[in-house]
């Protein structure tokens, strides 16, 4: 009997009892105290479930994040209860749960594409190339990682991951004039400096702050009052542009690095002089996917294997 407490954002707990797994209520985003003691309650009413069926938890499951709320609870409560806590990391939980989902038992290579999750060497991951077998997983690529000018509040304005893009372009004297409008004279001033500096920038390989930073290069939005808004009207924009022409190519310049980086800049420098914003954002999605179909594919090729998650 394993008992998994989830990770933050639409967290849910889950116990594997007999096999079968059974699943608490959806709680929410850890950010919110109501959803933080809804887990605690799931958690001790899924312990108590496995005890009433004479198959007490022998683990608990959780996500590499020391500061998840889900992560210390998870802790906590092995302790008390004598059990291993087990720290998964996140891409490799999300592939999993494919193979899982879909009876696989053999080796996959995988991609796994979000917003964040704190990979093995401490940075936070998101556009990942992942082989796993069994428990077994191996890192064979990633996104070029960009600098979060700001850490979380980068995610939240994607102007600043506009910013970042420039900045590893080598086009930083770009920031001031390019965004200044948009967020303020003073504010585009700051984050180029933080970027100069490398002060409070960590870097990402996340897909999700990609598509920020493209989302911000071609002016479709600055601020995030909502999750993913900003690559929503990105898609937004790519699809009105393929349904005028669906052929139409995909940007080019990504670049296939022999350490396993897909590096999306040139293809990124792109969108800061594009004319139609629409047809950009579609060369970047189609850009995009190819590439990481290019990288998925050669990485199966190399390995022999036949099924990708």
């Amino acid at each position: 009997s394993v008992l998994a407490v989830g990770a933050w954002l639409k967290n849910a707990a889950c116990l594997v009892l007999d096999g079968r797994a059974h699943w608490s209520p959806v709680h929410g985003d850890l950010s919110d105290p109501a959803a933080c003691a809804a887990l605690e309650v799931s958690v001790q009413a899924l312990l108590a479930q496995a005890d009433a069926a004479g198959a007490p938890v022998q683990a608990i499951a959780h996500d590499l994040h020391p500061d998840f709320f889900s992560t210390r609870l998870a802790i906590a409560t092995a302790d008390v209860r004598g059990v291993p806590a087990i720290g998964v990391q996140h891409h490799h939980a999300h592939l999993a749960a494919v193979m899982a989902e879909h009876g696989i038992t053999g080796p996959v290579v995988g991609l796994a594409l979000d917003g964040v999750g704190l990979g093995v060497d401490g940075s936070p991951w998101g556009g990942e190339l992942l082989w796993l077998h069994g428990a077994q997983w191996q890192r064979l690529g990633h996104l070029q990682p960009l600098a979060l000018p700001g850490g979380d509040r980068a995610a939240r304005e994607p102007s600043r991951m506009a910013a970042s893009a420039l900045h590893a372009l080598g086009r930083a004297d770009e920031i001031a004039p390019r965004l200044g409008l948009a967020v303020g004279e003073a504010v585009a001033a700051g984050v180029r400096q933080m970027l100069d500096k490398g002060l409070n920038c960590p870097k990402t390989s996340s897909a999700g702050r990609w598509f920020d930073a493209a989302a911000g290069a071609l002016g479709l939005c600055h601020h995030q009052r909502d999750e993913a808004q900003a690559a929503i009207a990105l898609e937004q924009a790519a699809a009105r542009a393929l349904s005028l022409r669906p052929d139409q190519p995909p940007l080019a310049g990504a670049v296939q690095h022999a350490d396993g980086r897909i590096d999306l800049r040139p293809v990124i420098a792109q969108l800061f002089d594009a004319t139609d914003a629409d047809v950009a954002a579609a060369g970047f999605h189609l850009a995009l996917a190819d590439a990481l179909a290019v990288a998925l594919i050669t990485a199966a090729r190399q390995r022999g294997i036949r099924t990708a998650v």
